[in-house]
């Protein structure tokens, strides 16, 4: 019994990881989309959002069924209630990836506002946090998960000097320019939160390496 569940939690790590890999693939399609004014990644990005869907489900059902089975206890628990959230988290990272999709669909067909300095750098950001939060999920790697969550106040900084140049430089010396400019507010918007789900991971797995909860307590990182 003890070595078909071990079993199944290492096809639940499978299944976590391809997850994390489709919902980080989403985010760079989508920002090449960007860059190249690429309509047809666009719409695929958008179009795969599907198959992450189906695996979030799929993921969801073997957790439930994992936990309704073997009733496991301790670091086993952990490991699958982590799942559940790691699990929801990456779908929401995936789900926005496709608005960033859908605002580049918006503005594809017309002139760029500016060059695209600072949203390429927080896509790299947002990128780099998603993965080593991955990575601490695999290593099991606290101090990994804390530089994750120490990363997200670069992803803010980021975000808000996007703003602030798009606002005060272009929007409010041209209102005409707004339909090209709100569409890049949103886009720093998705991914300045791609990053918080990603903080939200790193905390999801020093609560599931230590049993410890850091949620809105974040000056007790080590």
């Amino acid at each position: 019994m003890e070595r078909h569940f071990d079993d199944e939690l290492k096809l639940l790590r499978v299944d976590i990881l391809k997850m994390s890999d489709l919902a980080r693939q989403a985010i760079t399609k989508s920002i090449e989309a960007l860059t190249n004014r690429d309509k047809a990644q666009a719409q695929n990005v958008i179009n795969d959002d599907n198959n992450i869907d189906e695996l979030e489900l799929t993921i969801d059902e073997k957790c439930i069924d994992l936990i309704a089975r073997y009733q496991p206890m301790a670091k086993d628990l952990r490991f699958i209630t982590t799942g559940l959230k790691l699990n929801a988290e990456l779908e929401r990272i995936a789900d926005l990836a496709v608005d960033i999709a859908q605002r580049v669909l918006e503005i594809s067909d017309k002139p760029l506002l500016k060059p695209l300095i600072d949203i390429p750098k927080l896509s790299d950001v947002a990128q780099n946090m998603v993965r080593e939060a991955i990575d601490s999920f695999i290593k099991k790697d606290i101090g990994l998960a804390n530089k994750v969550i120490t990363s997200d106040e670069e992803a803010d900084k980021l975000r808000d000097r996007i703003c602030a140049e798009l606002i005060n430089d272009y929007m409010s010396k041209d209102t005409s320019s707004a339909t090209r400019a709100v569409p890049l507010l949103l886009i720093a918007r998705h991914l300045e939160r791609i990053c918080d789900h990603a903080s939200n991971i790193a905390e999801d797995i020093i609560y599931m390496v230590e049993g410890k909860t850091i949620k809105h307590h974040h000056e007790e990182l080590k």
